[in-house]
């Protein structure tokens, strides 16, 4: 039996930077053997299946495909459904006041970060934003929305010292929904 994995990258089709056309990569990762492949959106959304494989395997294939073809370097994360679902059924931000769909954002970490580097965090307070770290999730809600907030993904990939990459509270449901539709 075949796996559903979503992989995650970082930083691509950002301001013209490290352009991917999603129905290319497509193409690459349909040709390194996954089956079922499915992209969403232009962030670098992918969810695919495959016989069960580690996913820093997974990530490491994807990453080195995308090196050989577009001559770059692109992050990726690897998480199967049930990783997702977790996500999301953990999320804390579930009151009244939070607008899902609009203002909370998920962090996916490689790692757990270490304790020094969760340490680095103590104390630090922007207005109008809050986290909660579980594991190898940052779950943030910013009420004047991503663009503006302080606590973005580089900030947290810098005081944590893991890689990471975001998305919205629709984008991570989408994924499932579409995962969960293969």
């Amino acid at each position: 039996m075949k796996n559903i994995y979503i992989a995650l990258l970082r930083g691509i089709n950002v301001s013209g930077h490290k352009k991917i056309k999603m129905v290319d990569l497509k193409v690459h990762l349909e040709a390194l053997g996954y089956d079922q492949v499915q992209t969403y959106i232009q962030s670098g959304n992918v969810i695919f299946c495959i016989q069960e494989i580690e996913q820093e395997v997974l990530a490491e294939q994807i990453s080195d495909k995308i090196k050989l073809v577009y001559g770059f370097e692109v992050p990726v994360l690897v998480k199967t459904l049930e990783q997702l679902k977790e996500v999301v059924k953990n999320n804390p931000f579930t009151e009244e006041r939070y607008h899902q769909d609009q203002q909370i954002y998920m962090t996916i970490l490689g790692a757990v970060p270490l304790v020094e580097n969760l340490q680095k965090l103590e104390g630090v307070n922007y207005p109008n934003e809050e986290y909660h770290i579980d594991e190898t999730t940052i779950y943030f809600f910013s009420s004047q929305g991503y663009g503006r907030a302080k606590m973005n993904n580089n900030f947290f990939e810098n005081k944590l010292k893991v890689r990471a990459t975001t998305r919205n509270w629709k984008t991570i449901n989408q994924l499932i929904k579409i995962a969960e539709d293969i």
